[in-house]
């Protein structure tokens, strides 16, 4: 017995096309205030340390506690992440204004 979904058959082009538009939107730049981008950071930072206080008042098990723990370890992570990111940026730039200046 087959199934109908074997005999229906999508066309290349057309999954082609989605995948692209998928891709230009995942990869398309976004532009932020920059308040909003210097404080990006911190915000992860804050974010990621209240879940992981919260997983610890917790009193009892309960279903989203292991969802708040990864939060608060994805949220440090991009902290630490973005922080490092900046900092190597920064010193790239004065490396390069120094190097400028000799």
């Amino acid at each position: 017995m087959r199934g109908r979904t074997a005999e229906t058959v999508t066309e290349l082009p057309s999954v082609k096309s989605v995948t692209y538009a998928a891709g230009q939107l995942a990869t398309r730049k976004v532009w932020l205030p920059k308040a909003v981008y210097d404080a990006l950071p911190y915000f992860y930072l804050v974010a990621g340390i209240a879940a992981f206080f919260a997983t610890i008042y917790i009193s009892e098990w309960f279903w989203v506690l292991p969802h708040y723990l990864l939060f608060s370890v994805a949220c440090l992570h991009l902290a630490l992440f973005v922080f490092r990111r900046r900092d190597r940026a920064r010193n790239e730039e004065s490396t390069d204004s120094l190097d400028e200046s000799r």
